[in-house]
């Protein structure tokens, strides 16, 4: 028996992360990695097994060091808290192995750390490498001939992870990308062969999230209908589980922009009460999309304002991705983005600089064309590609200045009542439809969000060091409280008032800055 560790580093702050928001909500983290509960279910009974989450818990290097195996994973953001571990593990000789996103993508960076890695899935591999080292006989690099039969994963370990210090839980349906963007990293780790589960693992693994305690899944599917016709008949399956539970998980999820062409699709979507999507829109440039591969997006009959507004009417709140920094961008593109995001009421955009991740397209594109900033530790710029309309330093200002403009108290909270008090947005329409009909649970939902609602606005009273902030968070709640006085709405609301804290205090940090912490 191997007495196990498998550690996730802490994050930078980060436009998910929410860690300004965090303490507001009662949480230390937004949501667990979903390869940490994973793994440990992978892991023979025969182990013990240990999972640390360096974003709620401090690493305790000298009990960590007494494991006989310390698994490291974590994404390209979390590489130098990796290596920083790493380094420490090694001068006290504890034997590590390393996987995730960012080894997949970039195998030599831990060189000289690691005693073996892991490249890509590891479901097949994790268990073959326990085995190897039982043997003594264990490799350096891990790394599936196949793609993983996702009928086969099993539920992940929730009870090893300390639920309540997360906002979210985390869970899978599927695996894989039909689509071919130059510049994402996702179909070079699973592929454009979307794989998915069964219902029943789905709603086993349903159960095991509510029985950890958790009340919101983020479904952590890089594109949730790369199937359409799959996904439907699962989406069906979780609706009707739901209906027979009373609606107890609510979900977010991603999504491509293609949703707004199959009604039916959102409709089942609703129904399972996924109540938010996450659409990588990048640009209203459509040469930039032509330019990245981002067909999915380009025109076809609406624009793609009238599309997102599409998916929003079903019921769907959206968040989205933005990108700047394509070839076909100049300075104009800031503005354009900006009124973009004001056109379609959406709140929550995460904008980003275009960065080259190693083993897509875009990276051997630009290593060719000799536009990479191959300088990994002072690169203050934010990315790693070398724009070709724009300087460094346009790219870098116009980015801060669009986070600025859209993070702006105004510009949030007017895109906020227009879609709540406007257009009459009905979050989570399928759970609302249902205690419709059942009014004493309606009732008590209505007494917990009212009650939820005022204990997190007054927290953002006390807690919100800027009294203009909390004026402007006071008059806009009491607009709402006027306007639609439901206890489900208001709740939201105050919700939106702690992300719009966070996101507009990353906003300004960055501005006094002016530089960027380099995630390439």
């Amino acid at each position: 028996m191997a007495n196990i560790v498998i550690i996730n580093p802490r994050f930078e702050a980060s436009y998910w992360g929410l860690e300004h928001a965090l303490r507001l909500l009662g949480k230390k983290c937004n949501v667990p990695t979903a390869c940490l509960p994973l793994l440990a279910a992978l892991t023979p009974a025969e182990h013990h097994v240990t999972l640390v989450d360096e974003n709620v818990e401090d690493i305790d290097f000298e009990k960590v060091a007494r494991a006989d195996i310390v698994g490291l994973t974590g994404m390209i953001v979390q590489r130098q808290r990796m290596r920083e571990i790493l380094n420490e593990l090694k001068a006290r000789g504890v034997f590590v192995v390393v996987g995730g996103p960012w080894v997949s993508v970039q195998e030599d960076y831990f060189d000289g750390l690691a005693d073996a890695i892991f490249v890509g899935e590891a479901e097949t591999t994790w268990p073959q490498f326990l085995d190897d080292w039982a043997r003594g006989r264990h490799q350096f690099r891990y790394e599936q001939a196949d793609r993983t039969d996702m009928t086969t994963v099993p539920v992940p370990r929730y009870d090893l992870l300390k639920t309540k210090n997360y906002v979210f839980g985390s869970i899978q349906f599927s695996r894989g990308c039909p689509f071919q963007c130059e510049f994402c990293d996702i179909i070079v780790t699973f592929g454009r062969k979307p794989r998915l589960k069964t219902s029943a693992q789905v709603i086993a693994e349903l159960e095991a999230m509510r029985n950890a305690g958790l009340s919101i899944g983020f479904i952590v599917d890089d594109n949730l209908i790369g199937n359409k016709a799959a996904v439907k008949v699962l989406l069906a399956d979780v609706h009707a589980w739901q209906e027979r539970e009373g609606y107890p998980l609510q979900f977010f999820t991603e999504a491509s922009l293609n949703l707004a062409e199959d009604d039916e699709l959102m409709e089942l979507m609703v129904a399972a009460n996924i109540t938010v999507v996450f659409i990588g829109i990048e640009s209203p440039n459509e040469d930039s999309l032509k330019e990245a591969k981002k067909y999915q997006n380009v025109k076809r009959g609406n624009t793609i304002v009238d599309r997102v507004r599409k998916v929003q009417d079903s019921g769907l709140e959206v968040w989205c991705g933005m990108i700047v920094g394509f070839d076909n961008d100049d300075a104009r593109i800031f503005k354009e983005q900006a009124e973009f995001i004001n056109q379609t009421d959406i709140m929550h955009a995460m904008v980003g600089m275009l960065a080259a991740i190693p083993k897509t397209p875009l990276h051997a594109r630009l290593k060719n064309e000799g536009r990479l900033d191959l300088n990994d530790d002072e690169n203050t710029f934010g990315t790693n590609v070398i724009p070709l309309n724009l300087s460094r330093e346009e790219l870098r200002d116009g980015y801060i200045g669009l986070m600025r403009e859209l993070y702006d108290p105004d510009s949030y909270f007017d895109r906020l009542e227009s879609l709540y008090l406007t257009r009459k947005f009905d979050f989570g329409r399928a759970r609302n439809a249902y205690l419709r009909d059942h009014p004493w649970r309606r009732r008590k939902q209505q007494l917990l969000d009212g009650g939820r609602a005022l204990g997190l606005f007054l927290l953002l009273m006390k807690n919100v060091p800027d009294a203009h902030l909390r004026k402007v968070y006071r008059r806009r709640m009491m607009t709402i409280l006027r306007s639609r006085p439901d206890p489900g709405v208001l709740f939201v609301s105050v919700v939106k008032c702690a992300t719009h804290y966070h996101h507009y205090t990353m906003s300004r940090e960055m501005s006094e800055r002016r530089t960027l912490v380099n995630t390439f």
